[in-house]
């Protein structure tokens, strides 16, 4: 090695030593800034990768939120899809019979937005659908919706034969079914739903009111398994009293007819019955005459029925007694009109008299004898001017005279003048022999305790046990004789009412009614038949009450007493017991 050259390691070794600018470590520091440097890209690039998916799903999330508060857009007639498949309850008669129950099923919606040929779907679809409404069909196809239905609850047959045509932008949705498997069997009481499932008439509307159709709205009764609902309803008395009922119908050839059994102690319905009605699998088949429930939703003059509340509220004043007579001998004569008996007996008669052979003059002078006030008052007492109190949604309030003068209470004390329903003119009728409770009609099932917390006294109990007394008297010698059951001790009392037509009372059109109670020793059921305008071989004189509305009481109990455990009474030598007051 040169001398020059030992001079310069000397002299590089020197600066080192003296801590100068070059110093070993500063050899590395330009590769230990490009490190950092690019840890600090690396750095820089996560964060903006984090800050562009947290700003993406923001983006999102608050889109999700506009969707979900923004109005859903109409695209049919009905609510939300949850809604669709909303449960109902079973109905059950008192004995776990169904009435009516919830069955699965598909609608067949379109999406006209992938509709490809209107007119050839139209075409294919008629082939496998009855009354399809091509026109309606075809607008809905080329509209600019997004959904359309376009026939509710299919058959599974018809299911089939629209997925084999294979028509793109058609499709199915499940759906819940109601279905009756009585028919009309009980159609007033039960009632019906319309094609989203919702009840909208009979005790179907009443569930409804109670919280389901709340529950619906916000989905939550879509899969839930509800709690069965049943009714007091026995489904076998149901079914007897409906064939009577058709068939006096049919035999008497009148407007309409009807009939009710009711437990006087706790006021539980047991059959029902209003007929014409209607199947409710197929409720507008029933539209124009059998949607009218005329038992408690239809108002009529009452006829001679009324003159059982008459002589309660005159023997219940205290101003009259089962003891007392009236003369009956000549008509009533005021205002113009003339008021007569129509089998008059021209003579004194005693109240069970005058209870038997149904005499207006002998009536209207009891109820003259306890005043207009009195009469107006007890009779809303006992529940014939108010608006019944019931689960069923198909009340109608009575009607009657805007001012009650002289003449009014004359003829409402014979059944003109008041018009009520029949269902509660059974309810009163039961608080007359029951010991003289009113207790407000059940479709629900009802407990003795229950019952007497539902019940007002209305009359004494020495009332009733009289008004049971005349009650049977008329069963056994007066015009409740048709309607007697061998063994089961039957009273009642005929109503046989004059129709208003054109403004004005009809001898030719009458208004039929029986209202019973048995066995009348002991009542546990009122029982009521109406016909409306029956007509007889014999001429319309033949048509009364006692021909016509008594025997329905007769061919019901008969029928069903031994169902509803009636045990008849009869004397050692096979006969009938009567009982005796």
């Amino acid at each position: 090695m040169s001398f020059l050259s030992r001079i310069m390691i000397v002299k590089s070794k020197a600066h080192f030593s003296a801590g100068g600018n070059n110093h070993p470590g500063d050899m590395a520091r330009p590769f230990e800034g490009t490190r950092k440097r690019n840890n600090n890209q690396a750095r820089s690039r996560v964060a903006i990768v984090i800050a562009s998916f947290t700003a993406v799903y923001c983006v999102i999330g608050g889109r999700l939120v506009q969707y979900g508060l923004a109005q859903p857009e109409t695209v049919s007639s009905i609510g939300r899809g949850d809604n669709l498949m909303a449960s109902r309850p079973d109905i059950l008669d008192r004995n776990g019979e169904i009435l009516a129950t919830d069955i699965r099923t598909v609608s067949l919606y379109a999406e006209p937005h992938k509709i490809v040929d209107a007119d050839d779907a139209v075409e294919q679809l008629a082939t496998v659908l009855p009354n399809l409404n091509v026109a309606d069909i075809y607008n809905k196809l080329k509209s600019q919706s997004r959904f359309q239905w376009l026939r509710r609850q299919l058959t599974p047959k018809q299911q089939s034969e629209i997925l084999a045509l294979g028509i793109p932008g058609i499709g199915f949705r499940p759906e819940k079914r109601r279905f009756y498997p009585g028919g009309a069997t009980a159609s007033h009481i039960v009632g019906h739903v319309n094609v989203d499932n919702r009840g909208i008439a009979g005790m179907e509307r009443y569930i409804d009111s109670q919280g389901l159709a709340d529950l619906a709205a916000i989905g939550m009764t879509s899969n839930a398994k509800l709690e069965p609902v049943k009714l007091s309803i026995d489904l076998r008395v149901q079914n007897i009293m409906r064939d009577v009922v058709v068939d006096a119908m049919g035999k008497f050839k009148s407007l309409a007819a009807g009939g009710v059994v009711m437990d006087v102690k706790t006021g539980e319905v047991l059959a029902m019955v209003s007929y014409p009605d209607y199947d409710p699998n197929k409720p507008a088949d029933g539209a124009k005459e059998g949607w009218m429930n005329r038992m408690s939703n239809g108002t009529f003059e009452m006829g001679s029925t009324f003159k059982s509340f008459t002589t309660a509220m005159a023997i219940d004043s205290g101003k009259v007694k089962l003891t007392d007579s009236f003369d009956a001998r000549f008509p009533i004569r005021i205002g113009g009109f003339t008021i007569k008996d129509f089998h008059g007996k021209n003579r004194v008669l005693t109240v069970p008299e005058i209870f038997q052979y149904s005499s207006n003059i002998g009536t209207a002078k009891m109820a003259d004898v306890v005043g207009i006030a009195g009469h107006k008052e007890f009779l809303t007492r006992i529940g014939l001017l108010t608006r019944m109190q019931t689960e069923l949604p198909e009340v109608k309030m009575p009607s009657q005279p805007r001012e009650w003068k002289k003449i009014n209470s004359i003829t409402i004390s014979f059944g003109h003048g008041v018009s009520t329903t029949p269902l509660q003119t059974a309810v009163a009728g039961a608080a007359l022999i029951n010991g003289g409770n009113l207790i407000e009609p059940t479709f629900l099932p009802r407990t003795a305790e229950q019952a007497e917390a539902a019940s007002t006294r209305v009359i004494k109990k020495s009332t009733s046990d009289d008004m049971r007394y005349l009650f049977r008297w008329n069963g056994v010698n007066g015009s409740g004789r048709n309607a007697r059951v061998p063994g089961y001790n039957v009273g009642g009392k005929t109503g046989t009412a004059d129709k208003v037509v054109n403004g004005r009372y009809s001898s030719s059109a009458n208004f039929n009614a029986f209202l019973a109670g048995f066995p009348i020793d002991n009542p546990r059921y009122v029982v009521l038949t109406f016909i409306d305008e029956p007509k007889t071989d014999k001429g319309n004189g033949a048509a009364l009450a006692g021909n016509t509305a008594a025997p329905m009481v007769r061919d019901i109990i008969s029928r069903s007493a031994p169902l509803l455990g009636i045990e008849p009474k009869f004397g050692e030598d096979g006969s009938a017991l009567l009982v005796s007051y």
